[in-house]
Protein backbone atom coordinates (compact mmCIF):
# COMPACT_ATOMS: atom_id res chain seq x y z
CA UNK A 1 0.00 0.00 0.00
CA UNK A 2 2.83 2.39 0.86
CA UNK A 3 4.57 1.75 -2.46
CA UNK A 4 1.36 2.56 -4.33
CA UNK A 5 0.70 5.70 -2.27
CA UNK A 6 3.88 7.76 -2.22
CA UNK A 7 4.59 10.33 0.49
CA UNK A 8 4.94 13.93 -0.73
CA UNK A 9 6.91 16.11 1.73
CA UNK A 10 5.75 19.28 -0.04
CA UNK A 11 2.06 18.87 0.74
CA UNK A 12 -0.47 17.18 3.01
CA UNK A 13 -1.18 13.76 1.52
CA UNK A 14 -4.55 12.52 2.73
CA UNK A 15 -7.47 10.44 1.50
CA UNK A 16 -10.82 9.02 2.61
CA UNK A 17 -11.42 5.25 2.52
CA UNK A 18 -14.03 2.63 3.42
CA UNK A 19 -12.93 0.70 6.50
CA UNK A 20 -13.37 -3.05 6.95
CA UNK A 21 -15.99 -2.21 9.60
CA UNK A 22 -18.11 -0.43 6.98
CA UNK A 23 -17.33 3.08 8.27
CA UNK A 24 -15.56 5.81 6.33
CA UNK A 25 -12.08 6.68 7.62
CA UNK A 26 -9.36 9.23 6.99
CA UNK A 27 -5.81 8.21 6.11
CA UNK A 28 -2.93 10.67 6.41
CA UNK A 29 0.28 9.62 4.63
CA UNK A 30 3.43 10.20 6.70
CA UNK A 31 7.03 9.62 5.73
CA UNK A 32 7.16 6.42 7.81
CA UNK A 33 3.66 5.09 7.19
CA UNK A 34 -0.01 5.96 7.46
CA UNK A 35 -2.05 7.56 10.22
CA UNK A 36 -5.66 6.28 10.11
CA UNK A 37 -8.47 8.16 11.87
CA UNK A 38 -12.16 7.76 12.51
CA UNK A 39 -14.37 10.53 11.15
CA UNK A 40 -16.46 10.88 14.31
CA UNK A 41 -15.56 10.72 17.99
CA UNK A 42 -11.93 10.45 19.04
CA UNK A 43 -9.76 10.05 15.95
CA UNK A 44 -8.36 6.76 17.29
CA UNK A 45 -11.86 5.41 17.94
CA UNK A 46 -11.23 4.88 21.67
CA UNK A 47 -13.54 5.76 24.55
CA UNK A 48 -12.19 7.02 27.86
CA UNK A 49 -13.79 5.54 31.01
CA UNK A 50 -17.11 5.40 29.21
CA UNK A 51 -16.82 8.96 27.87
CA UNK A 52 -16.27 10.06 24.26
CA UNK A 53 -12.88 11.66 25.04
CA UNK A 54 -10.54 12.78 27.79
CA UNK A 55 -12.06 16.25 27.49
CA UNK A 56 -15.54 14.85 28.13
CA UNK A 57 -14.21 12.73 30.99
CA UNK A 58 -12.58 15.69 32.77
CA UNK A 59 -15.58 17.91 32.11
CA UNK A 60 -17.79 15.35 33.82
CA UNK A 61 -15.28 15.07 36.68
CA UNK A 62 -15.28 18.86 37.09
CA UNK A 63 -19.09 19.03 37.21
CA UNK A 64 -19.24 16.18 39.73
CA UNK A 65 -16.53 17.77 41.89
CA UNK A 66 -18.24 21.15 41.97
CA UNK A 67 -21.62 19.59 42.79
CA UNK A 68 -20.18 17.48 45.62
CA UNK A 69 -17.90 20.22 47.00
CA UNK A 70 -19.59 23.59 46.54
CA UNK A 71 -17.50 25.25 49.24
CA UNK A 72 -14.22 23.39 48.65
CA UNK A 73 -11.26 24.19 46.44
CA UNK A 74 -12.10 24.30 42.75
CA UNK A 75 -11.43 21.42 40.35
CA UNK A 76 -7.85 21.42 39.02
CA UNK A 77 -6.03 19.53 36.30
CA UNK A 78 -2.58 18.19 37.16
CA UNK A 79 0.24 18.08 34.60
CA UNK A 80 -0.43 14.38 33.95
CA UNK A 81 -4.08 15.20 33.19
CA UNK A 82 -2.97 17.95 30.82
CA UNK A 83 -0.57 15.55 29.08
CA UNK A 84 -3.51 13.22 28.33
CA UNK A 85 -5.52 16.14 26.99
CA UNK A 86 -2.60 17.39 24.89
CA UNK A 87 -2.05 14.01 23.22
CA UNK A 88 -5.75 13.88 22.44
CA UNK A 89 -5.73 17.44 21.10
CA UNK A 90 -2.90 16.54 18.70
CA UNK A 91 -5.07 13.70 17.34
CA UNK A 92 -7.80 16.21 16.56
CA UNK A 93 -5.17 18.53 15.00
CA UNK A 94 -4.13 15.82 12.55
CA UNK A 95 -7.75 15.17 11.68
CA UNK A 96 -8.88 18.75 11.17
CA UNK A 97 -5.85 19.44 8.96
CA UNK A 98 -6.83 16.35 6.96
CA UNK A 99 -10.44 17.53 6.71
CA UNK A 100 -9.21 20.92 5.49
CA UNK A 101 -7.21 19.41 2.65
CA UNK A 102 -10.13 17.13 1.74
CA UNK A 103 -12.30 20.29 1.59
CA UNK A 104 -14.59 18.89 4.28
CA UNK A 105 -14.97 22.32 5.82
CA UNK A 106 -17.88 21.57 8.15
CA UNK A 107 -15.93 18.74 9.77
CA UNK A 108 -12.81 20.90 9.98
CA UNK A 109 -14.90 23.59 11.72
CA UNK A 110 -16.27 20.97 14.12
CA UNK A 111 -12.83 19.75 15.18
CA UNK A 112 -11.25 23.21 15.43
CA UNK A 113 -14.19 24.34 17.58
CA UNK A 114 -13.61 21.30 19.77
CA UNK A 115 -9.93 22.12 20.29
CA UNK A 116 -10.75 25.75 21.09
CA UNK A 117 -13.10 24.43 23.79
CA UNK A 118 -10.24 22.24 25.03
CA UNK A 119 -7.94 25.26 25.35
CA UNK A 120 -10.60 27.19 27.27
CA UNK A 121 -11.14 24.27 29.66
CA UNK A 122 -7.42 23.98 30.36
CA UNK A 123 -7.07 27.75 30.86
CA UNK A 124 -9.85 27.57 33.42
CA UNK A 125 -8.77 24.47 35.31
CA UNK A 126 -5.04 23.72 34.88
CA UNK A 127 -3.11 23.90 38.13
CA UNK A 128 0.06 25.29 36.54
CA UNK A 129 0.51 28.21 34.16
CA UNK A 130 3.09 26.28 32.13
CA UNK A 131 0.38 23.75 31.21
CA UNK A 132 -2.03 26.51 30.21
CA UNK A 133 0.56 28.10 27.93
CA UNK A 134 1.41 24.74 26.34
CA UNK A 135 -2.16 24.61 25.04
CA UNK A 136 -2.88 28.30 24.55
CA UNK A 137 0.07 28.86 22.20
CA UNK A 138 -2.08 27.09 19.60
CA UNK A 139 -5.09 29.37 20.06
CA UNK A 140 -4.33 31.93 17.28
CA UNK A 141 -3.65 29.18 14.74
CA UNK A 142 -6.74 27.13 15.58
CA UNK A 143 -8.88 30.28 15.70
CA UNK A 144 -7.67 31.18 12.20
CA UNK A 145 -8.31 27.66 10.89
CA UNK A 146 -11.81 27.67 12.40
CA UNK A 147 -12.59 31.00 10.72
CA UNK A 148 -11.28 29.66 7.40
CA UNK A 149 -13.33 26.47 7.70
CA UNK A 150 -16.52 28.42 8.42
CA UNK A 151 -15.95 31.19 5.87
CA UNK A 152 -14.64 29.21 2.88
CA UNK A 153 -17.90 27.45 1.93
CA UNK A 154 -19.71 30.77 2.37
CA UNK A 155 -17.27 32.40 -0.06
CA UNK A 156 -17.86 29.57 -2.53
CA UNK A 157 -21.59 30.36 -2.31
CA UNK A 158 -20.75 34.08 -2.77
CA UNK A 159 -22.27 34.84 0.63
CA UNK A 160 -19.57 37.39 1.30
CA UNK A 161 -21.29 39.24 4.14
CA UNK A 162 -21.72 36.02 6.15
CA UNK A 163 -18.13 35.02 5.37
CA UNK A 164 -16.86 38.38 6.60
CA UNK A 165 -18.84 37.85 9.80
CA UNK A 166 -17.04 34.54 10.38
CA UNK A 167 -13.67 36.16 9.67
CA UNK A 168 -14.47 39.05 12.04
CA UNK A 169 -15.21 36.53 14.80
CA UNK A 170 -11.79 34.97 14.20
CA UNK A 171 -10.08 38.37 14.24
CA UNK A 172 -11.77 39.26 17.53
CA UNK A 173 -10.73 35.92 19.03
CA UNK A 174 -7.07 36.46 18.14
CA UNK A 175 -7.12 40.08 19.29
CA UNK A 176 -8.54 38.94 22.63
CA UNK A 177 -5.71 36.42 22.88
CA UNK A 178 -3.12 39.16 22.34
CA UNK A 179 -4.79 41.43 24.90
CA UNK A 180 -4.88 38.66 27.50
CA UNK A 181 -1.12 38.20 27.16
CA UNK A 182 -0.33 41.94 26.94
CA UNK A 183 0.82 41.59 23.31
CA UNK A 184 -1.70 43.81 21.50
CA UNK A 185 1.16 45.81 19.99
CA UNK A 186 2.36 42.65 18.18
CA UNK A 187 -0.81 42.31 16.07
CA UNK A 188 0.98 43.25 12.84
CA UNK A 189 3.56 40.51 13.39
CA UNK A 190 1.14 37.65 14.04
CA UNK A 191 0.70 35.69 10.82
CA UNK A 192 -2.76 34.38 11.68
CA UNK A 193 -4.12 37.88 12.25
CA UNK A 194 -2.40 39.30 9.17
CA UNK A 195 -3.90 36.50 7.07
CA UNK A 196 -7.47 37.06 8.30
CA UNK A 197 -7.28 40.85 7.95
CA UNK A 198 -6.00 40.59 4.36
CA UNK A 199 -8.69 38.05 3.47
CA UNK A 200 -11.37 40.27 4.98
CA UNK A 201 -10.24 43.22 2.84
CA UNK A 202 -10.36 41.09 -0.31
CA UNK A 203 -13.91 39.92 0.46
CA UNK A 204 -15.03 43.45 1.35
CA UNK A 205 -13.96 44.56 -2.14
CA UNK A 206 -15.88 41.69 -3.72
CA UNK A 207 -18.92 42.53 -1.60
CA UNK A 208 -18.72 46.14 -2.81
CA UNK A 209 -18.36 44.82 -6.38
CA UNK A 210 -15.93 47.60 -7.15
CA UNK A 211 -12.41 46.88 -8.37
CA UNK A 212 -11.42 50.46 -7.62
CA UNK A 213 -12.23 50.35 -3.92
CA UNK A 214 -9.16 51.90 -2.28
CA UNK A 215 -7.19 49.89 0.23
CA UNK A 216 -6.61 52.59 2.81
CA UNK A 217 -4.26 50.39 4.82
CA UNK A 218 -2.00 49.24 1.97
CA UNK A 219 0.99 51.20 3.30
CA UNK A 220 0.68 49.40 6.65
CA UNK A 221 0.18 45.96 5.13
CA UNK A 222 2.98 43.71 6.52
CA UNK A 223 2.82 41.43 3.47
CA UNK A 224 3.13 44.37 1.08
CA UNK A 225 6.10 45.71 3.05
CA UNK A 226 7.85 42.34 3.04
CA UNK A 227 7.21 41.89 -0.68
CA UNK A 228 8.88 45.20 -1.43
CA UNK A 229 11.84 44.32 0.79
CA UNK A 230 12.13 40.94 -0.93
CA UNK A 231 12.10 42.50 -4.40
CA UNK A 232 14.81 44.94 -3.34
CA UNK A 233 16.98 42.20 -1.81
CA UNK A 234 16.76 40.12 -4.98
CA UNK A 235 17.51 43.11 -7.20
CA UNK A 236 20.59 43.92 -5.10
CA UNK A 237 21.66 40.24 -5.02
CA UNK A 238 21.37 39.97 -1.24
CA UNK A 239 20.27 36.36 -1.56
CA UNK A 240 20.68 35.26 2.07
CA UNK A 241 18.48 38.13 3.21
CA UNK A 242 16.04 37.36 0.38
CA UNK A 243 15.74 33.75 1.55
CA UNK A 244 14.96 34.92 5.09
CA UNK A 245 12.39 37.44 3.81
CA UNK A 246 10.80 34.77 1.61
CA UNK A 247 10.37 32.47 4.65
CA UNK A 248 8.83 35.31 6.64
CA UNK A 249 6.47 36.13 3.76
CA UNK A 250 5.33 32.52 3.56
CA UNK A 251 4.70 32.54 7.32
CA UNK A 252 2.41 35.55 6.98
CA UNK A 253 0.61 34.31 3.87
CA UNK A 254 0.04 30.77 5.18
CA UNK A 255 0.72 30.72 8.95
CA UNK A 256 2.05 27.38 10.24
CA UNK A 257 0.99 25.89 13.59
CA UNK A 258 3.32 26.51 16.55
CA UNK A 259 5.33 23.92 18.38
CA UNK A 260 7.25 20.82 17.31
CA UNK A 261 4.61 19.68 14.82
CA UNK A 262 5.82 22.29 12.33
CA UNK A 263 3.85 23.46 9.32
Amino acid sequence: MLREWQFDPETITVREIDGDDGRRKIQLRLDLGVLQMEIDGRPDGERIHGEASWLDYFRSAQVAHDAANPDAARFLLDSEDCAQLLREGVQYYHRYVSFWHLEKYELCARDTRRNLQLFAFVREHARYDRDKIQFDQWRPYVTMMHARAVATPLVELEQYEAAIGAIDAGIRGIEEFLEEYGQADKAGQLGELVFLNRWRKELAKQLANDDEVADEDVEDDPVDKLTKKLDAAIAEERYEEAASLRDELRRLEEPPPPGPLGG
